[in-house]
């Protein structure tokens, strides 16, 4: 069917894109909550300082258990997806990660805040796969499914901004919000500023729930399955002798592009970015007050929670925490700066990659416009930029979000080509849960193991953009290498 021929839009047709485009936007909303979250929510639910080492021992951990809950129930939600359809599963999906985080609004214990963070997690890793999926199945014309299927993948990039936002709003005026019924801060006659950022979960299941009624299941989907000649997905079958190649080559491109962005991006702007030239006062200033916040720590470590001995060793690191926090809200204002540089910088490669796609141009072509260019970047931004000024680090930021992020929509628009239609959820689900959030994600413990071999380098922030420049250069050198395994996909793989 032709450009010129091409059905209109519908007011159906608007509301499936109008459902895609929240869906998507409200992923990286939900996932980009844990960052923003995640630090105040461990210091509030174990009783301990912000600036306490069991702080960061748990985030980390917290960002590992989530991936793993992903990419494990993430791979059942691909397999329900050709099972059970993909309208259904995506809504599944979108009122998992929706639900999910007023509940942990409302955890009293960190091991509760915990799982509701990975049921987040696995809901995303759900909604993501189905949705692109039926959005490749409900548009019946080549151009239109290619348009707006790259268009409505542009709104993920939205959602790490809109979160940071609503996060400062928060913020700013959360003593005059309702508590709710929501546990108080320890030492504070109001609920933690993370609780309600946590309640702001739930708006993306009140439209969807209006909206889903009046959209159509995927037509393919639906006459195959009443018809009975849908065949039954398997995994197995993902490593047959005709899937093998695009299963392992997909799921190896998934975990490149998640590699980059956890190994690189996601450590810029608080293990990178207090280590910019701009900053080098107020780190001189930090400097006695952290290795004091330190002593202070192993000292509140000795006591045991609610004795009169924790009170008194509690207060010496309130006023540390006071005399710091003027020099660290510096430093998270330039780690904010290049946090919402690499989000534009994502937005532009995401609209890039669906103009390219727009125009015809060969995926993988696509996909080397993107690749080639990340040599260059990943370690000039990482080795060179990051020993220049706030502002040109940040501008090399952006490129990296740039080539990085355009290949989640690049991988979103070619996966359910590249699998049979009987496999698409399951294909899609490995290639994205398995290969990126199982496997791509450990780069956030990779990078920080490289950089402690850098002892040359006495900075941690040093060792940390060397380390980043290399990992990253060497994982998009291996995304080159597997790239030549990338089928062209066919018009339509319905068999």
């Amino acid at each position: 069917m032709s450009e010129s021929t091409a059905p209109k839009l519908t007011v159906q047709s608007w509301l499936v894109i109008i459902i895609a485009s929240i869906g998507f936007l409200f992923d990286t909303y939900q996932l980009l909550m844990t960052p923003l979250a995640g630090p105040q929510a461990i210091s509030e639910l174990l009783k301990v300082p912000l600036s306490n080492p069991a702080v960061s021992e748990w985030a980390g951990k917290l960002l590992w258990l989530s991936a793993l809950s992903g990419g494990i129930f993430g791979l059942l939600g691909g397999w329900l997806i050709d099972r059970l359809g993909r309208k259904s599963v995506m809504a599944l999906g979108i009122f998992i990660y929706s639900l999910s985080p007023v509940a942990g609004a409302f955890a009293n214990t960190l091991n509760a805040f915990i799982f509701w963070r990975c049921v987040t997690f696995v809901g995303v890793c759900i909604e993501f796969v189905a949705a692109i999926t039926w959005m490749a199945e409900v548009f019946t014309d080549k151009k239109q499914k290619e348009r707006w299927l790259g268009i409505t993948q542009a709104f993920a990039s939205l959602g790490g901004i809109i979160v940071a936002w609503v996060n400062v709003w928060i913020i700013t005026h959360s003593k005059g919000l309702p508590h709710l019924g929501m546990p108080l801060a320890l030492g504070s006659t109001d609920p933690g500023s993370w609780r309600y950022l946590m309640l702001t979960g739930i708006i993306p299941a009140i439209p969807i729930a209006l909206m889903l009624p009046f959209v159509p299941e995927s037509k393919i989907w639906r006459e195959k399955k009443e018809a009975g000649t849908l065949k039954r997905p398997s995994f197995a079958e993902l490593f047959s002798p005709q899937l093998r190649r695009v299963t392992l080559v997909t799921a190896g491109l998934s975990a490149c592009a998640y590699g980059v962005a956890f190994g690189c991006l996601q450590q810029t702007p608080l293990r990178i970015v207090p280590g910019l030239s701009d900053l080098a006062n107020v780190r001189k200033q930090l400097k006695p007050l952290q290795d004091e916040a330190k002593t202070l720590n192993a000292a509140f470590d000795q006591t045991l929670p609610g004795t009169p001995e924790r009170g008194k060793a509690l207060a010496p690191i309130k006023v540390n925490a006071g005399k710091q926090k003027p020099l660290q809200d510096e430093v998270k204002k330039v780690g904010s700066e290049s946090q919402e540089y690499q989000e534009i910088g994502g937005l532009v490669g995401r609209i890039f990659v669906a103009l390219l796609i727009i125009i015809g141009i060969g995926r993988r072509a696509i996909l080397r416009t993107l690749q080639i260019p990340g040599l260059v970047v990943v370690p000039l931004t990482y080795l060179l930029l990051y020993h220049k000024d706030a502002s040109t680090f940040a501008w090399g930021v952006a490129a990296v979000g740039f080539v990085t992020t355009a290949q989640f929509s690049f991988l979103g628009e070619i996966l359910p080509k590249v699998f049979p239609m009987h496999l698409r959820g399951t294909g899609g689900s490995f290639a994205t849960n398995v290969g990126g959030r199982m496997i791509g994600t450990s780069a956030a413990f990779l990078t920080p193991t490289i950089a402690a071999k850098f002892t040359d380098l006495h900075s941690p922030f040093d060792q940390m953009a060397t380390a980043a420049g290399w990992i990253g250069l060497g994982i998009v050198i291996f995304g080159i290498l597997i790239a030549f395994g990338l089928p062209e996909p066919k018009e339509e793989n319905l068999d």
